[in-house]
């Protein structure tokens, strides 16, 4: 006799399944549509193409523009790879800073930091576009990773203190003893420790980066330097105003595929600094 238990069991993995079919359908269909043409994007709401074709690769990769999607990709990841350096080392520094030390006017310090995760960016783009354009730094990437460099990613910075405050603090003691100084707590003893978070650091940074569209659009102004986020939108455009939404679907697909790849390989490290950073030890 079937036990209620293993029928709730069953009833529960049915709905988590028809769950999973709904949120990964988007991604078949843009995989599906990468291998249509337009007419059949829009005629067909089913993901497998009847008549499969490469066009929107090959054609796609060229883009409508002068320079193509490996000038895009080259950008993107040399950019992201830029904001996420200087944000690892900007965010474990200054939460170390936090955490671990007492100085004037912390507590203020902390209420600011906490604030400004509530404060839309949107309000301060005009005053930063003067600046940086004062500064000269338009149509390169300086404005967007130079902010990065004095832990501007407050959100970082606070899910890091959350981890350090896991970490006891006799530790530190202990090796104030053995004469180890704050850098060398830092870099030998806490940061191996921080791994876990560390990595969520560079998984959200990696991806909120690379699919960022707003900041690169408005300062950057030359085709040779946009990212795949800015480069996808002259993917749709044809000659004499035709659209090419094969193209998008097919430059989409593979846009989506780096960091698809880094979270199916960081995701075990990526779960346990999400599930640890929140914790008081």
């Amino acid at each position: 006799m079937i036990k209620r238990k293993h029928i709730n069991l069953v009833l529960w993995y049915l709905m988590l399944a028809g769950v999973g079919v709904v949120m990964i359908y988007p991604f078949l269909w843009l995989l599906g549509s990468s291998f249509k043409t337009t007419h059949e994007i829009f005629a067909d709401p089913y993901f497998i193409p009847r008549n499969p074709t490469l066009n929107g690769y090959i054609n796609g990769w060229r883009s409508s523009g002068n320079a193509d999607f490996g000038i895009f990709f080259r950008n993107t990841y040399v950019y992201v790879a830029a904001k996420v350096s200087v944000t690892v080392i900007a965010a474990v520094i200054t939460s170390y800073g936090f955490a671990r030390f007492d100085f004037f006017l912390k507590k203020q310090f902390m209420a600011i930091l906490i604030a400004t995760l509530l404060f839309p960016g949107t309000v301060i783009l005009i005053p930063s576009y003067l600046v940086f354009n004062w500064l000269g730094w338009v149509n390169t990437y300086l404005p967007l990773t130079v902010p990065s460099l004095f832990a501007a990613d407050t959100f970082f910075v606070f899910l890091l203190i959350q981890f350090f405050r896991t970490l006891p603090r006799e530790m530190d003691e202990a090796a104030m003893i053995d004469g180890c100084g704050a850098i060398r707590r830092l870099v030998s003893i806490l940061i191996p420790l921080l791994k876990p978070a560390i990595i969520t650091v560079i998984l959200f940074q990696f991806i909120w980066t690379g699919n960022e569209f707003l900041g690169p659009m408005i300062y950057i102004s030359s085709e040779w330097n946009y990212p795949v986020a800015v480069g996808l939108r002259l993917s749709v455009g044809g000659g004499e105003g035709v659209m090419h939404w094969e193209n998008t679907m097919a430059m989409s697909v593979l846009a989506i595929i780096p960091p698809l790849i880094a979270f199916v390989c960081a995701q075990r490290h990526f779960v346990e600094g999400i599930s640890t950073s929140g914790l008081k030890g």
